[in-house]
């Protein structure tokens, strides 16, 4: 049975890009050697790297002036690092809360300076994104979570702030176009939209760097792991490499663009079916919605339980709601396929016929 995966991370990957790994950890490149066991400071690993970096610049349309990083960690820990970096002690940060993740930002930045939350949609469940908000210009910078793959809302819109502006796009990026050129720092895990668990992405500003706060620990300054070009310690060998392979699918198909308008695609026939379907309802107000991350309700318990049982015989893989949310959620992410979608969608309609 064919296994259609909605599950919001580790991510879908494109078949050929599992294939040229799996290769590869037998034979890198008929080297006689496994991804698994060459040196990164090999010219084997030079070369991934480079591609790496050089292909994630090309698909964002990444401005002189900005390096691109490999890291570790995850996202979770670039909460630290940040205002670790660039937070004085006496200084203040200001914080969009929007959903779990930037909640967990907030409340590491609190360990080192003032942080003021500017807007929250708390007050409804993270169901949509704050509109009218005030920024302190005193603040060191403007933190950001573009989407929210818990609640399943995101942010569309390159702010345009006179503060450096930081996002975490862990579950987006790489599936739209954005203006790298407005953002200070950008940081995400791969294991959203880009490649397997163990990577952190981090795009950030040459001129940004030299607004370091405090002295920090070696690991956890962002000035070594750009010196370095990410190559300070070990880093993740083989999450580097598939993250590799999958920008280069990406470019293989039009790059950000194309895949922006498929993703499109997909979000439309699911939000349009949720919208339809009379056992269903959406959580997240129309304008904030994401299209990474759909997130939808059953009107009544015993229907969840019984479209999560049908889901499972039918090969729908994820669907299941995060725990703090329920429900329903469908990541969308940009290897999984429109058919899968139409197929998710083919199953509500005939759940629902089956319930009249």
């Amino acid at each position: 049975m064919k296994i259609h995966n909605f599950g919001a991370g580790p991510c879908i990957l494109p078949q050929e890009v599992f294939q040229k790994a799996a290769a590869a950890v037998l034979d890198l490149n008929q080297s006689g050697l496994s991804i698994l066991e060459i040196s990164h400071r090999s010219v084997a690993f030079d070369e991934i790297i480079d591609n790496a970096q050089n292909l994630a610049k090309e698909l964002l349309d990444i401005p002189k002036g900005y390096k691109v990083l490999f890291l570790q960690g995850g996202a979770s820990l670039q909460f630290s690092m940040v205002p670790m970096n660039f937070l004085p002690q006496d200084g203040k940060a200001a914080y969009l809360d929007t959903g779990v993740w930037s909640s967990k930002a907030i409340k590491e930045a609190s360990l080192f300076g003032e942080v003021l939350t500017v807007a929250s949609s708390k007050d409804k469940n993270y169901s949509y994104i704050p509109k009218d908000f005030n920024l302190p210009q005193e603040a060191s910078y403007f933190h950001i979570t573009t989407n929210n793959t818990i609640y399943g809302s995101e942010i569309f819109e390159d702010y345009d702030v006179a503060i450096p502006l930081i996002a975490d796009m862990s579950s987006d990026i790489f599936s739209r176009k954005i203006d790298v050129s407005k953002y200070d720092l950008i940081y995400a895990g791969a294991q959203k939209n880009v490649g397997p668990a163990g990577v952190t992405i981090v795009i950030v500003k040459e001129a940004f760097l030299e607004k370091k706060a405090r002295l920090v620990p070696t690991m956890l300054d962002y000035q070594v792991h750009a010196k370095n070009d990410s190559l300070f310690n070990t880093p993740p060998v083989f999450p580097i490499y598939v993250s590799m392979l999958n920008l280069e699918w990406l470019k293989s198909q039009g790059g950000v663009e194309k895949i922006e308008y498929q993703n499109l695609q997909k979000a439309e026939l699911l939000y349009q079916e949720i919208e339809r379907n009379s056992l269903f309802k959406g959580n997240v107000e129309t304008a904030s919605r994401s299209r990474m991350n759909v997130t939808f309700s059953a009107i009544d318990e015993d229907i969840e339980k019984r479209f999560l049982s049908v889901c499972k015989e039918k090969g729908i893989h994820g669907i299941k709601g995060h725990r703090l949310s329920g429900g329903f959620r469908a990541s969308l992410y940009n290897a999984l396929p429109l058919s899968s979608v139409e197929y998710l969608v083919e199953t509500m309609k005939d759940f629902e016929s089956s319930k009249s």
